[in-house]
């Protein structure tokens, strides 16, 4: 008899527990890079141009990669994407280890971005396949966190490895991680996968509705971010004096915030249904988005960048489990390519949010530009007021 510690767990608890160790693991290299940028500066001779090249080089191969990844996926099943994914991201990992080329640094983030595209699109079908809508928010919303837990722990691990055993650590310490990662993709996830149904083109998917809908709010949700990341900082240097780790500090509250709310929130879409979830979001939105710039006292800042964090959990977290409820009701498992959707809206608004956000604070001033920009989350309330999932 095989021992208990032996067996294989149940096929949803192994697919969340794949999904949740791929997100987390793949944001968690997103940002050893982070800390280092400056050594790469230093010792390559890079100009701004240069870094900023290298730093989003993966956004860019990312949502090249979105689509024809979410068509394998869907056609082929997850496990393939998700273990070609994994190759490339090893290799990767272990090319920042090693290289002192910029050129192949930057070939190496695109693979990277690459391999982002094949870790989220079939991790996310996977859940959307073994979790049913009434408990799917929720096993999402937990992969989320798992990821955010990433962006906390890469950055402060980076730094302190490169700073106390050498700069190709952080990338050594990775593989490993992605060694782990391999072990869980290869063994607990599915030899056979079940047949997914009629696959929807992305012309289908884009006339729903709701897909649209939940797309625009992941979009608004990435844009808050981005707009937050572009602008509070330099308010809260010059009106609060705060350092760069008071900064941080405040960013990694809300991200904790986050963190913690995002299976809370994704559970309460799954009981009282997701575009309640989004409302409840949109209106705090409204309120708390002004609040950082106008408050005077560092603690006060801290909760809201709180709030905040909280809000973006509101509005996202129901986005994923709501367009999988659509795929699932016209009859198909055409989830890649549903959520291929919102990957291409949450990098819309990564992009849109600080050249707006810029705009607006130099034609108006900050406060006011915040004010403006709750607004649109109210505008968007009314686009939301007809739909009922």
């Amino acid at each position: 008899m095989v021992p208990w510690i032996m067996r294989r767990p149940s096929p949803q608890t192994a697919a969340l527990l794949v999904t949740a160790l791929a997100f987390h693991v793949d944001m968690l290299l997103y940002y050893l890079l982070v800390p280092l940028l400056p050594r790469y500066a230093r010792e390559l001779n890079l100009n701004p141009m240069q870094v900023g090249i290298l730093f989003g080089s993966y956004a860019v191969a990312l949502l090249l990669a979105t689509f024809p990844v979410a068509v394998l996926t869907d056609r082929y099943g997850r496990k393939a994407p998700m273990l070609w994914g994994l190759a490339g991201l090893g290799l990767t990992t272990l090319v920042f280890a090693l290289s002192k080329q910029y050129w192949l640094l930057v070939v190496a983030r695109s693979f990277q971005g690459a391999a982002g595209a094949a870790t989220w699109l079939p991790g996310m079908a996977l859940l959307a396949d073994h979790f049913p809508s009434e408990s799917r928010g929720k096993a999402m919303g937990t992969a989320f966190a798992a990821a955010n837990l990433g962006v906390l722990i890469g950055p402060p691990l980076s730094g302190f490895l490169a700073q106390h055993a050498g700069p190709a650590t952080p990338f050594l310490f990775g593989a490993g991680l992605v060694a782990l990662d391999a072990a869980g993709r290869a063994f607990l996830l599915p030899e056979v996968e079940p047949e997914r149904g009629p696959r929807l083109p992305f012309r289908q998917l884009l006339s729903n509705p709701t897909i649209r809908l939940f797309a625009g709010a992941m979009a608004l949700g990435s844009g808050l971010w981005a707009l937050l990341e572009s602008t509070l900082p330099l308010d809260m240097d010059q009106r609060l004096g705060f350092s760069a780790s008071q900064i941080g500090l405040c960013f990694a509250a809300s991200a904790v915030a986050h963190t913690f709310t995002s299976p809370l929130m994704g559970r309460l879409s799954d009981r009282i249904g997701r575009v309640k979830v989004l409302r409840i979001g949109l209106v705090l939105a409204v309120f708390l988005l002004p609040l950082p710039v106008l408050l005077p006292k560092a603690w006060m800042v801290v909760l809201a960048m709180m709030g905040l964090g909280s809000t973006a959990s509101f509005i996202m977290s129901p986005c994923s489990p709501a367009v999988a409820d659509q795929v699932e009701r016209q009859g198909s498992q055409s989830f890649a390519s549903a959520f291929s959707i919102l990957n291409l809206a949450y990098s819309v608004g990564l992009m849109i949010g600080p050249v707006a956000g810029g705009a607006l604070v130099q034609g108006v001033g900050l406060p006011l530009a915040l004010g403006l920009c709750g607004l649109c989350f109210g505008v968007y309330l009314l686009a939301a007021r007809h739909a009922s999932v």
